[in-house]
């Protein structure tokens, strides 16, 4: 979070001309990920409100404003999900991981894959972020 620690709610908002979405969307993005990729595929319950799952998710794009409280709330999920994961693995909850294959052509075939996996996707978002961030008027 120390990347976005400092942005305004504008600032999260902004989608600079030749992007197609903005701050807030990557983090919102980020947790819906790695909720589809941990949860939703192996067949769990989610661990964050539909909503966000559904505005966030692949193939989504924003689709509109985030107030202050909306971005506190994803900023806090970002953090919260990765502790509820955490408890989750240590409990054994993804023994039975069903296999697929991303749209980048990775095989996820168990949860410690698919967890490698989101590192790699998650340093593709925070390369958005930066340059989104680049982009912000000072």
């Amino acid at each position: 979070m120390e990347t976005v620690h400092d942005l305004t709610t504008e600032q999260f908002n902004h989608i600079p001309a030749g992007f197609s979405n903005n701050i807030i969307w990557n983090l919102g993005h980020l947790v819906a990920a790695q909720q589809g990729v941990c949860y939703v595929r192996p067949g769990k319950a989610l661990k964050v409100d539909k909503d966000i799952f559904e505005d966030y998710k692949p193939g989504t794009r924003p689709l509109n404003y985030v107030d202050s409280i909306g971005i506190d709330r994803i900023k806090g999920l970002a953090m919260e999900t990765i502790e509820i994961f955490e408890k989750d693995c240590l409990a054994n909850e993804f023994e039975n991981y069903t296999p697929w294959t991303t749209r980048y052509g990775v095989e996820l075939n168990n949860i410690k894959v698919a967890t490698e996996f989101l590192f790699y996707h998650e340093g593709i978002h925070l390369g958005y972020i930066m340059a989104l961030r680049k982009c912000l008027r000072k």
